[in-house]
């Protein structure tokens, strides 16, 4: 979040002081808090040669939610900016009210319980079965536009909204809601049925288990498609989370958190980070170097052409700084936690691709072995460690519902924050399409995993009873060993 000191100055000679950017897409949107006229209000500024376009279309969208009683924050002014002496761009500009003690969806689903997201969720599709109702569609359905303040959900982003189709309304409305079910974790999917129930009360329609069976095929597809659209193309050009920079033949993708000078100043001199103090390994293919970069420590892993062929072979290929770099905001995406992804940088020459690099923050945390070494045998750590073997097997069953792969499941590729695992070196990672490899992919982890505790009876077993918790279907436990009579016995 940015603060900016100088006032905007309107059309109508009121002044607008930016007090916190809140969003803000280069050259074309900034949406920020704001003080106008003594009121605290949410203001969107329009850039470029289609910023009326937009800005219509926003304020046209709340006006539709006004006229059918939904709630949304009122417009209070629409109009322009007045160039200062061309030193900033004229910008169309709407200010909103803004709504007291609210958050919006996506932070507050974060902190609930099981039953708190429940609840949250049926409030949701209410919400979306009201602009059903009115003949509305919400096109950017994610929680972030909606917010809640005092049990009461107001709907934002006007610009999202469409009035439904005619000739195609009845399939409009269910792709509506499963992108609505696609936002939720995948554990929750469990209440697709209960919340197509809520929804069809509240539209007046018959339940169909048919139907539900579609909405929830409906979901995983959407769910998919919206995370391979996210990290395998959005990431990899300019837009609100990432900053494209080209020059001197690099490529270089960076989180827009760690947009700044000095950090950008920094990687132009990634090499003085890979020195003998800072090595943590020296492959051939891969050297990796842990660097503090502006207070902040930061995993870098830069991969190597060994020769000419090598980087010939590589040309026609994804760096597997690439598939790291999309791996880590698809974990992100679906929920899980791993290293936050900072830069990629790709060094192109002649069509051939060099030295590839991956930055990533540290975790400051040991890794599955190291966390069950150190509480072994220490009656504190009881309980902690059994939640720890729960939240592990969670995971695993959440890239099995999802149909992620590792690749290399060792026990130094999962870190314990507490008893919170978090997944790193992604960069053999795979989401994949079909459930027969999918499914033939999740059996070689849980093999590859399992292997950890073959010295460690107690731990094996402990291992075994919760997989068989947990997973609903046991097949692929089966095929992977662990669930049937060959479990180690503890001696």
């Amino acid at each position: 979040m940015n603060n900016i000191q100088s006032p905007i100055l309107l059309a109508d000679n009121s002044q607008l002081h930016i007090l916190q950017i809140v969003r803000i897409l280069n050259d074309r949107r900034l949406v920020c808090l704001a003080n106008w006229g003594g009121k605290t209000v949410f203001a969107k500024l329009f850039f470029g040669a289609q910023s009326a376009k937009y800005a219509a279309r926003d304020a046209a969208g709340i006006s539709y939610l006004s006229q059918a009683n939904i709630n949304t924050p009122k417009c209070l002014w629409q109009g322009q900016s007045q160039a200062e002496q061309g030193a900033k761009p004229q910008a169309d500009v709407l200010i909103y009210e803004a709504i007291a003690n609210a958050q919006n969806a996506e932070e507050i689903w974060a902190t609930l319980n099981l039953t708190q997201r429940l609840n949250l969720a049926k409030n949701l599709v209410v919400e979306v079965a009201s602009h059903h109702n009115a003949g509305l569609l919400q096109t950017d359905l994610y929680f972030k536009n909606f917010l809640v303040a005092d049990d009461v959900i107001y709907t934002l982003d006007g610009d999202g909204i469409r009035p439904l189709s005619r000739l195609f309304r009845k399939a409009q409305m269910q792709h509506n809601l499963a992108t609505l079910f696609s936002k939720m974790d995948v554990l929750d999917d469990d209440w697709i049925d209960k919340l197509y129930e809520t929804y069809c009360q509240q539209v007046g329609i018959a339940y169909s288990p048919f139907n539900e069976a579609k909405i929830w095929s409906l979901t995983q597809k959407i769910r998919r498609e919206t995370v391979n659209d996210y990290a395998d193309k959005k990431v990899f050009r300019q837009c609100t989370d990432v900053t494209i920079l080209r020059k001197n033949g690099f490529f270089k993708a960076i989180s827009s958190d760690f947009l700044y000078n000095d950090f950008l100043q920094s990687i132009e001199q990634i090499e003085t980070y890979f020195s003998t103090e800072n090595l943590l390994k020296n492959g051939n293919t891969c050297t990796v170097a842990l660097a503090e970069i502006d207070n902040k420590k930061i995993v870098i892993k830069r991969y190597n052409i060994k020769n000419f062929w090598h980087g010939v072979s590589r040309a026609f290929r994804q760096s597997r700084a690439v598939v790291s770099w999309a791996n880590a905001h698809r974990l992100k995406l679906l929920n899980i936690a791993t290293a936050k992804p900072v830069a990629l940088i790709e060094h192109r020459k002649y069509g051939l691709k060099g030295k590839t690099y991956f930055l990533a923050e540290y975790i400051d945390a040991p890794d599955v072995a190291q966390y069950f070494a150190q509480t072994q045998n220490k009656t504190q750590y009881k309980k902690q460690r059994a939640e720890a073997i729960k939240n592990i097997v969670t995971l695993f069953y959440k890239l099995h519902l999802l149909q992620v792969s590792h690749g290399d499941m060792k026990a130094t590729n999962i870190k314990m924050q507490g008893a919170q695992p978090v997944l790193i070196d992604l960069d053999s990672m795979q989401q994949h399409q079909w459930h027969y490899f999918a499914q033939k992919a999740h059996v070689r982890d849980l093999k590859r995993f399992m292997q950890n505790w073959q010295n460690d009876n107690a731990l094996y077993n402990a291992f075994v009873k919760t997989f068989k918790v947990i997973y609903e279907d046991h097949t692929p436990l089966v095929r992977a060993g662990i669930a049937t009579n060959k479990e180690l016995m503890i001696e």
